[in-house]
Parts: C-alpha cells; structure tokens; sequence
C-alpha cells in the first residue's frame, strides 16, 4: 500500500502542477483573445494613429520623447516615463486620457481639431480587447532591404581554432558588442538536440553512451553527418517532412481534399526529402508543376462566395511569396499593404502568372476594372512573357526564382533553417525579409553557401549543426536585448513540435501505428527488376480479348489480410483504360498499355476483408481490350499476400458510381467469372515495366517506426500545435495553453500508450527497479536520474515493478519540461 499512496501522491502533485499551469495558461489566454468581431488593427486602428497622430509621433517626430513607430514604443511612453497604453485596460491608457482630455494642455492633438469621439471609442475597444498589432508592423521601418543579388562575405579570421564560418562571423560579432561567449553544452544535450533538431527522433540510449565515451575531438561533426547522411535519411525526410508540409500546406486530410479542390504531394515531398533534392530544382518542380508536385500551387477551392483576396490565383501569389520569398503578401491582396512595401498591383501580377483567366483587380472588394498584366516583383532579373500560356508563364517563374541571383530565395530558406535550429531566425519574424537580420553576413554567407554547394539543404544543417555557436549551452535570460538589437547568446530552448513529442512516445513505449496515412516508399526497392516476377495475367471478359468499341467492364476480387498493411503497392495496366478502387477509395488510372501505372495504398487496406474493383474500358477506335493488376502487401504480422488478376476475379458489364461502389440495393446480379486472356504475348512489351513497378511491392521483413510526420492529426498533435494546413504556417505557437494541459493530464491515447509501454519496458528491462528507471531515464532525456530523481521514481515503481507503476513513470518523465524541451 505504501507503493501505491506514494504513486497516488506523486499522481495529485503532478496534476496540481499541471492545473496551475492550466490556469497560468487560461490568464495569458484571456488576455489576448481577439473577440469575434475584433477591431481590424490595419483597417481601423492604423489609419486613425496615422491621421490624428503621426505628425507628431511617427516617423523620426518624437514629441515629448513619445513614439508610436512601433507597439513596444507605444507601450513605452514619453519622457515621463508613463506607459503610452496598458494593454487590456484602456481607461489606465495614457492615450485614450490624452485625446480625451480638455485640459489645453494636456490634450491631443495639441492643435487642430480633436479626435472624434467615434475613433476614440475604436481606440479603446482596441487597447480593451489586447492592442493586437501586426507582426513586424512598424508605422515608419528602417530602410533597409536586402539587394536582390548575394553579396560576397569576408571571413573574420578564425579564433582559438573555431574554424566553422558560423563561429567565424558570430565570435567576431559578439566579441564587437562585449558577449561572454557561452560555454559548450555537454555531450549528452548535444546527442538528444542534434537528434531532435535533424531527425526528430530521441537518441538510442546505446548511441548516447557511445558518443559520450569517444574521445574524439571531432565527435560532433561526425554524429552531425551520421544523423544527416545515408543511413540516416529516411529518418531525416520524415522528420522535415513535417516542417515542409506546414509550408507547402500539404495534408492527408481537410478542406478542400473531398471536393477535388486540393491534393496531396506528400508522395512527392517524401521522395524529394529522401533524395536531398537540390532546392532550386525542388522550388522549379513545385511552381511550375508536375502532375505529382501540383499540389502546392492549387490553392483551395472554398465553397460559397469568397472574398476576392482569397481567390485561388491570389492564394497562388501569397502562398509563393510567403513561402519562398519571405514576404507577406495577403494584406496587400486587398489593398497597397499597410505593413510593407508590397502593392495590391504587385500581388495580382504574381496571380496572374498562374491564372488561367483574366485577373481583375479588386480593392477592399470592389472591382477597380483594371486588369492585372502578370509579372512577378523582381523584374531586375528578367520578366515573364504575359502574353504566354499559364504553364509557359509558371516555366518562366519558376527559372527567374532560381536564379543565383535571386538572393531572396536563398536567404529565405536559409533563415528558416537556422530559426529552426537555433529557436529565432537571423530576420524575426521570418516572414518579414525586408526586417534588418541581427547579422547581415551571417544570412549572406549562409545563403551564399548554399548556392554555391548546389542548393544543397543538407549541407546548410551541416554548417549549422557543427558549428560550436549551436553546440553551445542554452542562455539563461533567452532573447536578452540592448538598446532594441537582438542579442545572440546561443541556441534558444524550444519545445518539441508535436510531432517530435509523438515520435518521442512512441518510441518510449513502442506504440506507433503499423501503417501510415500517406503512402510513401519508405524502403529502396531492389534495383535488379529481372528477379521480380508478376503473378497477375492479362483478363477481360472473354478469352480471346474480343471487344467493340468502347465497350466497357467492372472486374473484382474479394481478398483477405491476416493484419494491418504495413506496405502495399497496386500496379495496373489496361489496353486501353482502367482505373483501381480499393474499399471504396480511387487508386491508379492507366490508359497506355505500355506504360503501367504504380500506386502505394497501404492506407487504403485494413486488417480481414477487402475488395478491389477495377473499371475498364475499350479505345472507341475499338480493338482488343484487357486489363492486368498486381497488389502486393506486406503485413504487420510480417506475412506477404500477393492479389493479382486471374480467372478468380468477376466481371459485369454494370459500370459503378464514383467511388467504384453501387447504390444499395442496385448491385448487379449477373457477376461472372473472367477469362484469362490467351493472346498474353500481345502485350508483352509492356510486361518489363510492370515488373520494375513491382520492384516497389517488395518491402523488407521489417518497416522503420511509422512516424507522426505521415498520419492524420489526433486531437493531442492538433492541441500541442499542429496546424490544419489551410494556410501557409512558418511557425508554431510558443507558449503553453490550456488545452495542451488538459489534454496532457487527461488523454485516453496517451494512458493506453504508456500502459503499453509499461508492459514491454516491464519485461524488457525488469523486474529490478533501478534497471527500468535507468531504462526510462536514459531514452527520455540521454542521461542517468539524479539520486533525487532515481529515490523519487523507485517510489513511483515500487520494490516489485508492475507495469501499471511503470506505466505512471513514464507519464511523469514525459511530463518533464526537460522531456519536452529541445536544449
């Protein structure tokens, strides 16, 4: 009994922790929720400050040493030193007393007309509901403006041997402004962050051990390139896969998927990652399109009347500069942007590139009857032909993007890579390129480097990761500022994504799904297509092929999995179309037979029964026709099942509805059984390249851990940050919310995942407490517990550990700031 009162007690504490921070949370909360019908900060604040008080205020117009140039100036005051505004409280605000005052010498504007009790009371509704402010808005911003084209870097010399150009230029600016420079972290913090940061994985408590017992001095750089090379890189392409999707809106479910307004790219994606595509030929591929990367540049097709400024052309041009460019073009899609240089005409131009119709300009919703001539905003560096078809103008882009000379697209990825890594970009925010970077030859170098390595992004880590500016500690004061300069102290603490916090459980407790939501090839299939052999024969509806023209055909095959798929692949060809359904769900179309079409479609299978329906259908020139499938499977009970087309399959000539399915209660009843085509060599050669699609079908006895990165969203992903993917997203909430709490104290998924952790880690490393502590310890955090830690934790276990005790351990190891912390 003592056993459990002592876990029952830690249990109480835990969950008081955890409510505070609940509340704490629900304060911050309620104090910077925007109600629904919130006061339009560029529409209605921005206009009033300027109209009634930028002649004394704004600019370099600094009267009674009050500024409103920025929102941390506002908050500030004047010379007397009284805040300008206190957020939330906007009776206690200095301005809402200034203009509301009728004493001569107090009141504002102190000459001319007063302001107007109804802008007053804007005003305060705005200071009352939080003084939400644009991010990166400033009413007068600094003239500084990245030139369009790289500018060459001179190194610093190297000191005490640092000679990673990082080191070279951040010891050079730090030693200019009086920096101590911050200490290495220790071995055991690196391994889990490079890990984290590169992977998205937690470190092998056996790699963690190794590394830290090397002597080698360069032991970091190499488990830098040990975690970014080949055996490593589906490890890596799934972890960045998620950083991609956020910025590709990339999804395996939501708006706009079931109406056809929006597909998927991930197959894409993930080969890219995998392959390390050079990025100028990974941007080329996503703006002016494949049909698999295509994805990116068709926006969602809403439903109901929508807004002008989100028409898909105009997504297409917010979506390309956000992503790519590092400029914020939405407030511009409705009128010149309040927040930067970018004009309503410069959006519409970059939408008409990729419109298939004339674009008309709308401003704030009303048509202006001028029509948008496509062009894109940097025309120093050539211009598209207006006059050419959209894929031909999309061509055209797509090259003046990747220019070397187009410094933008450089520094733009290289910014997001090291806000990424070091928790703050070199410009803040990083969707506001034209914000001075804290040091402008760091984001030269770097995006020079880049280009220079063949838009390598890998490389780009590399340089990162093994510069000692990353291997340092943590700041104590993160974020610390001198006079409004950001000061680099070292890599900040940044809390796991979602992804990496289900990754990093489910590692723990060895409870990842067995089958993905995207269908990716996570393997390399064998490259000798010789010893792939198909099963399947050519079928149709007689055995000699015989068929008029146009005729048309369902086959289908019932067929049953002895466990969830881990790995499928469909192959299909057809003389002269077909199209695969799988339970319901549409699969491959081929219409040459000579080219058969490969599909992957784990998701599409389940554990017992399945049907595969196959719609086909003869050229109307007429002709032979036949149709020839192979599924292959590999199951989480590591058997294989191989379907292909025989004389096992049926055939009517009742053509399905739209999802290869037939109405209830109208399902044919004249099922036949197929006839396996005698004339099989009338197609042979098409039969080698159906053979080398089923390369893809031979999967390996074992599948890597199914990753976060490549399912749907569960409710904790969705509370621990992950977005919908409905708009562009380059960076993730910071702070704790209440949600996050509840659903870490409370979550169903994660009680039935630690209670299954319990059991395997219970009979893999017990029945010695110390030993399943150890265990916990060293793969949660890459270390030892402190003696604290370990009396405090056998406590939680007991003198004879069941898998219950264990299953609380883990809960209250995960629930460790250092568990969830990237440091």
């Amino acid at each position: 009994m003592a056993d459990r009162d002592a876990v029952m007690v830690f249990r109480h504490r835990r969950l008081t922790s955890l409510l505070r921070a609940a509340a704490v949370a629900a304060w911050a909360v309620q104090s910077t929720i925007v109600p629904a019908e919130a006061v339009d900060f560029a529409h209605d604040v921005v206009p009033l400050l300027r109209k009634h008080c930028g002649e004394c205020h704004i600019g370099d117009a600094r009267q009674g040493g009050f500024s409103m140039n920025t929102r941390d100036d506002l908050l500030a005051g004047g010379d007397t030193d009284v805040p300008g505004l206190v957020a939330g409280r906007a009776d206690a605000s200095e301005i809402i007393r200034r203009i509301t005052s009728d004493d001569p010498d107090l009141r504002m504007p102190s000459e001319g007309d007063p302001v107007p009790p109804e802008a007053v009371e804007v005003l305060r509704r705005w200071i009352a509901e939080g003084a939400a402010w644009e991010p990166g808005f400033a009413f007068e911003r600094s003239s500084w403006e990245p030139p369009l084209a790289l500018r060459p870097v001179s190194l610093p010399p190297a000191v005490d041997g640092r000679t990673n150009p990082v080191d070279r230029i951040v010891d050079a600016w730090q030693a200019a402004r009086g920096i101590k420079r911050p200490p290495r972290c220790d071995d055991r913090t690196f391994v889990r962050r490079a890990s984290l940061d590169l992977t998205g994985l937690l470190p092998d408590p056996g790699r963690v051990e190794r590394f830290v017992a090397d002597p080698a001095a360069d032991k970091r750089a190499m488990l830098v390139r040990e975690l970014l090379g080949d055996p490593g890189k589906l490890a890596y392409a799934e972890h960045w896969l998620s950083f991609w999707n956020d910025l590709l809106r990339n999804d395996y479910t939501g708006t706009g998927y079931i109406t056809g307004g929006r597909r998927q790219i991930t197959a894409w994606l993930h080969r890219s990652l995998v392959e390390n595509k050079p990025f100028d030929r990974f941007v080329r591929e996503l703006v002016a399109p494949k049909p698999e990367s295509r994805g990116f540049i068709e926006g969602i097709v809403w439903r109901g009347t929508v807004n002008a400024s989100q028409a898909v052309p105009i997504q297409f041009a917010q979506n390309v500069g956000q992503t790519f460019l590092g400029i914020n073009l939405k407030c511009a899609s409705c009128h010149d942007s309040f927040v930067d240089r970018w004009t309503l005409a410069q959006t519409y131009g970059l939408a008409a590139v990729a419109s298939p119709t004339p674009l008309e300009l709308h401003r704030c919703e009303k048509a202006t009857g001028a029509m948008a001539t496509p062009a894109w905003p940097f025309a120093e560096l050539g211009q598209v032909d207006a006059a050419a078809a959209p894929d031909q103008r999309l061509e055209q882009l797509a090259a003046l993007m990747t220019r070397p000379e187009n410094g933008w697209l450089s520094r733009t990825l290289v910014n997001r890579l090291w806000h990424r890594l070091m928790g703050r970009g070199l410009v803040h925010p990083v969707d506001s390129l034209r914000t001075a970077p804290w040091s402008e030859d760091l984001l030269e170098m770097l995006a020079s480097d880049l280009v220079e390595h063949g838009w390598d992004v890998k490389h780009v880590l590399e340089t990162i990761a093994t510069s000692e500016a990353y291997g340092a500690t943590t700041p104590a004061v993160p974020e610390r500022s001198s006079g409004g300069e950001f000061v680099f102290e070292g890599p900040l603490p940044r809390r796991m994504t979602a992804e990496q916090f289900t990754d990093a459980v489910w590692q723990l407790t060895s409870t990842a799904p067995t089958t993905p939501d995207a269908d990716v090839l996570r393997f390399d299939p064998p490259s000798d297509a010789d010893a792939v052999r198909p099963s399947a024969a050519w079928i149709w509806s007689n055995d000699r092929a015989a068929s008029v023209p146009g005729e048309q055909r369902t086959f289908r095959r019932t067929f049953t999995l002895p466990a969830a798929a881990v790995h499928a692949v469909a192959v299909i060809a057809a003389d002269n179309e077909a199209t695969l359904w799988l339970n319901g769900k549409k699969g491959p179309t081929c219409r040459d037979w000579r080219k058969p079409v490969r599909e992957l479609v784990a998701a599409r299978l389940r554990e017992g029964e399945n049907q595969v329906v196959v719609t086909a259908a003869n050229a109307a020139a007429g002709g032979p026709a036949a149709v020839i499938v192979e599924i292959r499977v590999r199951c989480a009970d590591g058997s294989t099942v191989t379907i292909p087309s025989d004389g096992d399959w049926e055939w009517t000539a009742s053509m399905p509805g739209a999802n290869g399915g037939y109405p209830k209660g109208r399902e044919p009843t004249d099922w036949a059984a197929a006839s396996v085509v005698k004339e099989q060599e009338t197609w042979a050669g098409g039969m080698p390249a159906f053979a080398d699609h089923l390369r893809h079908g031979l999967a390996p006895d074992t599948m890597p851990m199914v990753r976060a990165s490549l399912v749907k969203a569960t409710p904790l992903m969705a509370a621990l940050g992950r977005p919908n993917r409905d708009q562009v997203v380059t960076s993730r909430p910071l702070d704790l919310t209440t949600l996050e709490a509840i659903r870490l104290a409370n979550e169903q998924s994660l009680a039935d995942e630690f209670a299954r952790g319990g059991a395997a880690i219970l009979e893999q490393h017990g029945p010695t407490p110390e030993r399943v502590v150890d265990a916990i310890f060293l793969a949660a955090v890459a270390r030892p517990p402190s003696p604290e830690e370990a009396a405090a934790a056998a406590a939680i276990v007991g003198n004879a550990p069941t898998a219950g005790s264990v299953a609380d351990l883990l809960w209250a190891v995960v629930m460790l700031p250092e568990f969830q912390l990237i440091r």
